[in-house]
């Protein structure tokens, strides 16, 4: 399907262009979670709100909050098509058929997005979804992608229908300058390279986000493995990627009663994982509280589990603790993975997948943010600030009525309330932590 990118980007209206066009444009682990809160936490309230870990981006003097308003509302507007529900009950994901139940997907059939809170403070966005664990959480992935969508769309503003071609074709050009490079690597060992996409919450356009996917098929075949959208996927016939994200242990954790039980909550949430969705999915997801504690602590039976994601340490580091880990357990790590996507691009992908070459398994590659919205130096205009990504998250906050916290390998990434940050730390420690830039 070819697109033309620059026109469509030069007319934009809002009939023909809402930023979320399906409730299935979102990540795959979203439904996976969803289904297990749906079974497990039918009754739990939960509280998101939006954070940006680049203040001195004036996202409401950018984006006109009269239109982000429009484009949440028409989100809540939508419904799962028939066709979508028949596709998540009746396809195979991981080798797994109906893996999304009979209950969970007539529940599904009449979901819609909560309400929303949204003012202006000082220049941001004070955005929240607080309701039902099981409905609140679908606001994530689309709120993101509204923000960083119509952020781009402002770019446009005032430029020509000839920049904007410009700034498409220096993008496109760019973004296969990175697939010549995957190609070499392919070509050195193709049982090494595992890409695909998650570049869903902070892309550039839902538009752009099927062009690069389609690049990556068109560019490295097999090697690229799928895409972690769930729209995309069944569009093009592509893989759904994913299995869990910190919001889990974050819950969890809020619930725990006591601190014993806090520091046993990490573990809580992979036996109920592991009950839900049995053994093709069982990758760790470490470094909520902390991926050394998490490590140092954890049961025997999870070096048995199939690999980890260590997602915020960085990544030469992480997979190199996973390994001595395993070894320390007993484990072969060429039996495990682990799984990359914490603001891989380019070359720390060759770095990660040269390095651990015949040392494990496998480095999966989830190539996010600079897969699906790298314009560094494409403006025909200079400076990259109107086009520069953001790093914008949507995190749990509270969880019937406790406050929520991510403490993180990159103590510049916590969240929560201070007096409960410092209690989080004296439950799991900060071995391990290390205060990196926040680029995406």
């Amino acid at each position: 399907m070819h697109i033309d990118h620059a026109n469509r980007a030069y007319i934009h209206t809002f009939r023909i262009d809402p930023v979320i066009r399906s409730l299935l444009d979102t990540d795959f682990y979203k439904l996976l979670m969803q289904q297990m809160v749906f079974e497990r936490f039918p009754d739990t309230k939960v509280k998101f709100r939006l954070f940006n870990r680049n203040p001195s981006i004036r996202l409401a003097d950018i984006i006109d909050p009269n239109e982000l308003r429009a484009q949440l509302d028409h989100a809540r507007t939508l419904r799962f098509d028939k066709s979508e529900l028949i596709w998540l009950a009746g396809n195979t994901f991981y080798g797994t058929d109906q893996m999304f139940k009979p209950a969970f997907i007539e529940w599904l059939r009449t979901y819609q997005l909560p309400e929303y809170e949204l003012r202006v403070e000082d220049g941001q966005f004070y955005l929240e979804f607080d309701g039902l664990w099981k409905e609140s959480m679908g606001w994530e992935i689309p709120a993101l992608a509204i923000i960083n969508e119509l952020k781009a769309r402002a770019g446009f503003a005032d430029m020509s229908r000839f920049e904007i071609d410009v700034l498409y074709s220096r993008a496109k050009s760019r973004l296969w300058s990175k697939v010549e490079r995957l190609r070499t690597l392919k070509a050195e060992d193709p049982e090494c390279l595992k890409v695909s996409d998650f570049g869903t919450r902070r892309r550039h356009g839902f538009l752009w986000q099927r062009w690069c996917i389609e690049a990556m098929r068109e560019g490295i075949g097999e090697c690229f493995t799928g895409t972690s959208n769930v729209k995309h996927a069944m569009d093009l016939g592509l893989e759904a990627i994913g299995t869990n994200a910190h919001e889990l242990p974050m819950v969890y954790a809020a619930l725990a009663n006591s601190d014993e039980e806090l520091k046993a909550s990490r573990y809580k949430v992979c036996q109920d994982w592991a009950e839900m969705y049995g053994s093709r999915l069982l990758i760790m997801l470490p470094d909520a509280f902390g991926t050394t504690p998490f490590l140092l602590d954890a049961p025997e039976w999870l070096a048995d589990w199939k690999g980890i994601r260590p997602d915020s340490k960085e990544p030469v580091e992480g997979v190199e603790e996973y390994i001595n880990w395993l070894r320390m357990r007993g484990r072969n790590p060429l039996d495990k993975v682990a799984i990359l996507s914490d603001g891989m691009d380019i070359d720390s992908i060759e770095n990660c997948v040269r390095r651990f070459r015949n040392r494990i398994g496998g480095v999966p590659i989830g190539w996010g943010t600079n897969l699906t919205n790298d314009f560094k130096d494409c403006s025909p205009r200079g400076g990259d600030e109107r086009f520069k990504s953001l790093s914008l998250v949507c995190k749990v906050v509270e969880a019937d009525g406790r406050p929520a916290v991510k403490l993180s390998d990159n103590p510049t990434k916590a969240i929560g309330v201070p007096s409960e940050v410092e209690r989080y730390k004296r439950v799991f420690g900060v071995a391990g932590q290390t205060k990196r830039e926040v680029l995406v």
